[in-house]
């Protein structure tokens, strides 16, 4: 029996503009491998732009209909509310002070992480409390600063955490040893280590000293663009457990409720494959990054994610 739909106007705000620029604004990070970064090539690569991907098969019919908007750390939401980004997917974590302070609201978690910490090998560090009285290398814009002082602060500890814009300049920072430490989500560090000379030289230690659930966002005005968003992300991880063809067919009747044609769910994952290709392709073994799920595992498996039903 065909599912009960309900059709909305096609063209809701964000959606009409998107259609008539003929590409989504994304907002993506300066350069992150595995999360986004621009190859030689001029391609972009990563979870976060295959996020990004998959909302353009969707909305658009094109994977690369994407205008790539690189933004420093302070700017994520700032390019939402100001207009000039459709979706934000830039290692951004979803905490209740941003949502309930900026004019943005978070479609789902992209991927759950904590923060780490990059250090030589060489240098003796085991864990975070021997980096006290230590300069770190942080991102400007990032929950870094207050996650630092709420893990060191209760423990009568200190560190101090050096700000830069641009992820590139904090590497180089902890590259020419002018910091002890580069903190950032693991993820991420995962890929700012393989872009170092000789990576074996530098580990990341076993321990995170937060919670941070990167999410996508958008603009808190447009209830129907929020939707869509949310469902493309629901899809990709309803897909790995339960088949893509299996996925697709329960998705795609409910096109025309969230202003989608009844092939949109074909369209996504034709073009980024499930939650789990996504991050095999980008931050697995096939990436060269070989970061392991964890979390990032489908509950099923001990992870976080647990998709919900598309019937």
């Amino acid at each position: 029996m065909r599912a009960c739909v309900v059709t909305r106007p096609a063209a809701t705000a964000t959606l009409r503009s998107v259609r008539v620029r003929g590409a989504l604004r994304a907002a993506v990070s300066q350069g992150i491998h595995g999360l986004s970064l621009r190859t030689p090539g001029g391609r972009w690569t990563g979870l976060d732009t295959d996020i990004a991907r998959a909302v353009a098969a969707a909305a658009l019919g094109d994977p690369e209909a994407v205008d790539w908007r690189p933004v420093k750390a302070d700017d994520r939401l700032a390019a939402l509310e100001a207009g000039r980004a459709d979706l934000t997917v830039c290692n951004l974590t979803w905490t209740m002070g941003r949502e309930a302070a900026r004019r943005v609201l978070f479609a789902g978690i992209t991927c759950y992480d904590g923060e780490g910490f990059l250090v030589r090998a060489d240098a003796g560090f085991t864990g975070p409390a021997d980096l006290a009285g230590h300069r770190l290398a942080v991102h400007r814009g990032c929950t870094t600063a207050v996650n630092l002082d709420a893990w060191y602060g209760p423990r009568g500890l200190s560190v101090e955490p050096v700000a830069y814009d641009d992820p590139a300049e904090a590497l180089a920072a902890y590259a020419d040893g002018s910091c002890a430490a580069y903190v950032l989500d693991r993820t991420a560090l995962a890929g700012a280590r393989a872009g170092l000379p000789s990576p074996r030289d530098h580990h990341i230690l076993p321990v995170s000293i937060s919670r941070e659930p990167m999410a996508a966002a958008v603009h808190e005005t447009d209830p129907y663009w929020f939707r869509l968003v949310r469902w493309v992300l629901q899809l990709l991880l309803a897909a790995e457990y339960e088949t893509p063809g299996a996925a697709a067919r329960r998705a795609n009747p409910h096109g025309p409720a969230v202003g989608l044609d009844e092939r949109w769910a074909d369209r996504v994952l034709a073009a980024v494959g499930t939650y789990a290709d996504v991050y095999e392709r980008n931050l697995g073994a096939a990436s060269g990054l070989d970061v392991p799920r964890g979390l990032n595992r489908l509950w099923t498996a001990g992870g976080l994610h647990y998709p919900v039903p598309l019937h």
